[in-house]
């Protein structure tokens, strides 16, 4: 991508909203009495608030980070097209910043995606649907990377970053400045603090940018069973830099980014990241469609399931209260599952 990089403030998350807001939704944020009662406990009351990026463009939040980053391409730079990989939200988001970018340009600009050949077929559809040129690959990020770097080589194209790159979390803070304003603005209740979903990092890194000096305390959320790096890197004091899951969570099957473990890493961005397991982000999921009627992808349980399930973090939130209500919000990361994914997941009985 470019080499002219904005450096990783809040005021450049802001910037970074005031160049993208006309292009993405400002999505709603729900609250929901039956959960915030689940995740309260003795006299600490936790207002539950929903920043729902499942009903952004593309179904999910990776619009943000996609269209920022194609902003601050020159039109010398989209000439040869894009080119990324991602499991599905990230190849949907660039693929359609690409399609209304051309637009803008006056020129069309080619997309090319790397998909692991287990991704989602709704999510490959949609990325064919949305225009991009669809490359399959093994499921790791080795295996990602190295049919990337084919693509680069035979057509020139720019790569743009599914989350490890300053505009891609640049622009995903934009999602924290909006929760922000709506929580306080609209329902009157200023946030204590954050919890996002934790894969490669970042929009959990843009939301830490984008919450520096508000006082809002930002926490990340991981699957337990292989997809825990985050959590491992931190408690041994160092990246990790390969992931092997099959969690239902398959938006979180990807280690931490370089750029986006800088900020993770670092206690004054975020103050801890919790895990749970499969178990766990199952009942979280299904009490969000039964209970708020939200449709949303496992991935998106992650941060409810934290809050309702993981002791630890709840006792961070006692120690937060302080004698107070404590208003956590929560990034619903994205709505893009299937009936049949759902059916898969929920019909068996054990």
């Amino acid at each position: 991508m470019s080499s002219m990089q904005l450096p990783l403030t809040r005021e450049s998350v802001l910037e970074a909203h005031a160049l993208i807001k006309s292009c993405i939704h400002r999505t709603p944020v729900f609250t929901s009495t039956t959960l915030s009662k689940l995740a309260s406990s003795g006299d600490t009351n936790i207002n539950l608030l929903f920043k729902c990026e499942n009903l952004q463009k593309i179904g999910a939040f990776k619009i943000r980070g996609a269209t920022h980053a194609l902003a601050r391409l020159t039109d010398e730079e989209l000439q040869k097209g894009v080119v990324t990989h991602s499991s599905g939200n990230h190849a949907q988001a660039l693929a359609l910043a690409a399609r209304e970018s051309s637009l803008v340009r006056g020129f069309k600009i080619p997309c090319y995606v790397v998909m692991p050949r287990i991704s989602t077929p709704s999510k490959i559809a949609a990325a064919e649907g949305y225009g991009a040129q669809v490359v399959f690959s093994g499921p790791t990020s080795a295996e990602r990377e190295a049919e990337v770097r084919v693509v680069r080589e035979r057509t020139g194209a720019v790569l743009v970053p599914p989350y490890d790159h300053p505009h891609i979390i640049l622009g995903q803070g934009t999602m924290a400045v909006e929760l922000a304003e709506q929580a306080e603005e609209e329902l009157g209740m200023p946030l204590d603090a954050i919890i996002a979903p934790c894969g490669g990092g970042g929009m959990l890194a843009g939301v830490a940018v984008a919450c520096k000096g508000t006082g809002i305390k930002v926490f990340g959320a991981e699957p337990r069973e292989g997809a825990d790096d985050a959590w491992r890197g931190l408690r041994d004091g160092r990246r990790v830099d390969s992931v092997k899951s099959l969690t239902i969570a398959d938006g979180l099957r990807t280690p931490v980014g370089f750029t986006n473990w800088e900020v993770i890493s670092d206690k004054n961005h975020v103050s801890g990241v919790y895990t749970v397991s499969e178990e766990e982000i199952k009942l979280a999921m299904k009490l969000v469609v039964e209970r708020m009627k939200v449709l949303i992808e496992p991935s998106s349980a992650v941060p409810v399931a934290v809050a309702l399930y993981n002791n630890e973090f709840r006792e961070e939130m006692q120690k937060l209260a302080r004698g107070k209500d404590v208003n956590l919000g929560i990034i619903i990361s994205g709505g893009n599952t299937t009936i049949d994914k759902i059916i898969e997941l929920f019909g068996a009985k054990n």
